[in-house]
């Protein structure tokens, strides 16, 4: 609780007037109040002002010149876009309010004003500034958890995953995300979450393979008391707390087909009935489901319902395996590493042969599998930076197939036991070509768009362009 004596608010206010007498006597009572308070006499000196980024609450003249309070405004929000404002105006009216309001200003107030209504506005004023700021905060470490920025990678098969996801994410058209284990199916499913109109309400996820079939059915439709042994009161299932939200179906191809008749039912109806209840409820989940295995091939095979199929293949997410984009690994190396700076007290760091030596790697066990080297690499490592070394791979997928790479095996290397895939290099070299052209592509003559987007200076696009033998679209810029 704040103690009576503290300001409720302190910040950082710049006074902007260019009546001198009102300017000082305003910053006067501001730091009465507890503030730390600049001044300025002119547009031209607050802009040099909030350039410097130390300014919490902008308060100033609506009429001045050659500058006004309006343009001042607006300026201002471009150079902190954060930025609360309060105008202050001896020629107040609804149409200096409304128009303020519009360019970004939090409130106003007429001269000559009351100290207490100053104060007022403008701990109101930081008191939003600090809602915003946490909201800001909570709202990233959400994002970094569960939305596209967990998607980490820069392949074209993430963009395109990434692009698909979001077309559909706002509609509520059940998804059917397929990939191999450890590909992270649950992030993509989290994600689709996170950009619903649902993401206010519950994401509730649930691993078909981790539970036996006869608790399975209990699990997500519930039970009444006394349905079975040990059910000793009424439980509410997964889709009851998944209503207005989102439920996530891992590994359903490891149901029986009992069961999958029931989730049929379910689907369709958009009701649910507990075990050992007669009643039906309805409930309003969005339903995202998973496997890992050729889900066409277990319909053929008669071991997944065909119509259950059709019922959750509404759209299609496939998730990339590792393997097929080997350019994301470097990115996913040190996302994961950062991750582990975080929670230890000895920080590391990846030199680039290890990160070169990953990249010779197949990943079978695809984006966890990587995850799992690099923490280990970083508790067991004996010097700061980690090296080759300390990444210990499986021999039997060290050598990359050229099938994977897309590039298609040379004479040389044919006869050579020693080289069954491209190097290194090519892999690399391949891999930059790639994206280089695909970008271009999409951006054309915007070379500096192209480098924005491959994370790299305009400087060093052309030199990978002419190393890579690439010529610029007509019409380019030169460099």
């Amino acid at each position: 609780m704040t103690d009576a004596t503290t300001p409720i608010s302190k910040g950082r206010i710049l006074v902007v007037d260019d009546q001198r007498n009102m300017r000082a006597t305003t910053a006067l009572l501001l730091k009465g109040f507890g503030y730390t308070v600049s001044e300025a006499g002119t547009g031209e000196e607050a802009l040099a002002v909030l350039a410097k980024g130390q300014v919490d609450l902008l308060l100033t003249d609506l009429k001045m010149e050659p500058m006004d309070g309006l343009t001042l405004l607006k300026r201002g929000l471009e150079v902190s876009p954060r930025l609360q404002a309060i105008l202050m105006t001896a020629f107040g009216s609804i149409e200096n309010a409304v128009e303020a309001m519009r360019l970004g200003a939090c409130d106003y107030i007429t001269k000559p004003f009351k100290d207490s209504e100053l104060r007022y506005r403008v701990e109101r004023a930081l008191e939003h500034s600090k809602l915003q700021m946490a909201v800001s905060n909570f709202a990233t470490e959400f994002y970094q958890n569960h939305n596209l920025s967990a998607l980490v990678g820069r392949s074209q098969a993430m963009r395109d995953l990434t692009t698909r996801l979001m077309r559909v994410a706002q509609s509520d058209a059940t998804v059917l995300i397929q990939g191999e284990s450890g590909t992270g199916k649950e992030l993509v499913a989290r994600a689709l979450h996170t950009h619903s109109r649902r993401n206010g309400r519950p994401f509730v996820p649930v691993n078909c393979a981790a539970i036996s079939e006869t608790l399975l059915e209990s699990e997500l439709f519930g039970h009444a008391k006394g349905a079975f042994t040990g059910a000793v009161k009424t439980r509410r299932g997964l889709f009851e707390e998944a209503d207005g939200g989102t439920l996530f179906i891992d590994e359903v191809t490891e149901t029986s087909p009992t069961f999958q008749s029931k989730l049929l039912r379910t689907l369709q109806d958009g009701e649910v009935r507990r075990v050992g209840e007669s009643t039906a409820m309805r409930v309003d989940a969005r339903i995202a489901a998973a496997t890992n295995r050729d889900i066409e091939l277990e319909v053929r095979e008669k071991r997944f319902r065909q119509d259950l199929y059709y019922r959750l293949n509404v759209v299609m997410l496939r998730v990339p395996p590792l393997r097929e984009r080997l350019e994301d690994v470097p990115a996913l190396a040190e996302h994961f590493l950062q991750r582990s700076n975080a929670r230890s007290p000895r920080p590391r760091r990846l030199s680039a042969t290890a990160v070169e030596h990953l990249m010779t790697y197949n990943f079978p066990g695809n984006v966890r599998e990587l995850e799992n080297l690099v923490e280990q690499a970083a508790a067991l490592a004996e010097a700061d930076e980690l090296l080759p070394e300390d990444f210990p791979l499986r021999p039997q997928s060290r050598v990359l197939p050229a099938a994977a790479s897309g590039l298609p095996p040379t004479d040389a290397r044919a006869g050579s036991p020693e080289s069954s895939g491209p190097t290194l290099a090519e892999v690399v070299e391949e891999a930059e070509r790639r994206a280089i052209v695909q970008s271009l592509e999409r951006h054309g003559v915007d070379l500096a768009r192209v480098a924005d987007e491959l994370g790299v200076s305009s400087t060093t696009l052309w030199r990978k362009m002419k190393r890579l033998n690439l010529r610029p679209p007509v019409g380019a810029p030169r460099e």
